[in-house]
């Protein structure tokens, strides 16, 4: 009854998971070679990957990272998809990298207004190519807020690559309820992944250099954990609403973002109507899919998307056998 009692007192007492917004606006957003400027003032270290000279620009990548990561993500895939005439952006969202409030959760609303005013600031500099937004976990759930909002700009498609659209809904009564204790009791309590056992990807070499980049955080506050879990639940209940060209892509062998959750997200996805939509299952895929041993085909696939707008499959055949999955009498949604 004791134990009771004390657990009652700190529920009570206890605190409120917070979120660390921008501030007031302060001058207009802009785009320079190695930071975009937020209309409150932040500095977000940006990279931008250029085709050669002598490759006109074809399209735009607008490139967002996940949970814990930050620009570098996009490294690899976008030297790639470069050579082929398409223009990469991606920056350091707040809390993450090597922007200011490291570690600190800035908020949906922040996260998706600094996309919105990013994507403005690109289509101003370049009006005549086709603008595509890329996001990886978390990084797909910004995507999908962004765009219902009304101050997104046109864009030609998005690109959701393992998304993060686990809702609470779904997620064991076990975890939600935990998470919701410690958000209302310690939010400031940092947690560390030490001792999961998650494969993040195939690639050991990338892994093992995640592991030592300083820009990466390997501690994460409660209260960053339940704003992530918020997107998570928005994103998924804004599937219907998706009206763009969509390419979502998902490994099989993801094991942060559980298959069922996909799968109901697609029942949403589709409710809007199929076309202009298209997904791509990799058999031998991980979460870190942009980043496997076989993350080529993967780039691949992308490019070939963007250059077709979807009318021509996937090289990989990853849709086919996604289509064949999803329509299976077997697969109970």
């Amino acid at each position: 009854m004791r134990i009771i009692v004390i657990f009652l007192f700190i529920l009570l007492t206890g605190c409120k998971p917070e979120s660390y917004p921008a501030g007031e606006k302060k001058y207009p957003a802009e785009l320079h070679d190695q930071y975009y400027l937020t209309e409150d003032g932040n500095y977000l270290p940006l990279r931008i990957w250029l085709p050669d000279k002598s490759n006109p620009p074809r399209a735009i990548i607008i490139g967002v990272h996940g949970f814990n990561d930050y620009s570098k993500f996009f490294q690899q895939p976008a030297e790639f998809l470069s050579k082929l005439g398409i223009i990469c952006f991606a920056y350091d969202q707040r809390g993450f990298g090597a922007s200011s409030q490291r570690g600190f959760w800035a908020g949906t609303e922040t996260y998706t207004k600094d996309l919105q005013s990013f994507v403005h600031l690109v289509k101003h500099n370049y009006p005549d190519l086709p603008v595509y937004l890329l996001g990886e976990s978390m990084g797909g759930a910004v995507v999908i807020a962004s765009i219902r909002d009304a101050r997104m700009p046109k864009i030609d498609g998005i690109i959701l690559i393992a998304p993060a659209v686990w809702p609470r809904e779904i997620m064991p009564w076990y975890q939600t309820s935990l998470l919701w204790v410690l958000a209302h009791t310690m939010p400031w309590l940092n947690l560390s992944g030490e001792g999961w056992a998650v494969q993040l990807s195939d690639n050991r070499e990338m892994i093992r250099a995640l592991d030592n980049d300083p820009l990466v955080l390997r501690k994460t506050r409660v209260e960053s954990m339940y704003g992530l879990t918020d997107l998570m639940d928005l994103a998924f209940y804004n599937a219907s609403y998706i009206g763009v060209n969509t390419l979502l892509l998902y490994g099989e062998k993801d094991n942060i973002i559980p298959k069922d959750a996909i799968y109901l997200f697609l029942n949403r996805l589709f409710e809007g109507g199929a076309k202009g939509k298209s997904v791509g299952f990799y058999q031998s895929g991980y979460h870190m899919l942009l980043r496997d041993l076989n993350a080529e085909i993967v780039w691949k696939d992308i490019s070939a998307w963007i250059f077709t707008k979807g009318a021509g499959g996937l090289p990989s055949g990853a849709d086919t056998r996604a289509n064949n999955q999803i329509n299976s009498p077997q697969l109970k949604l």
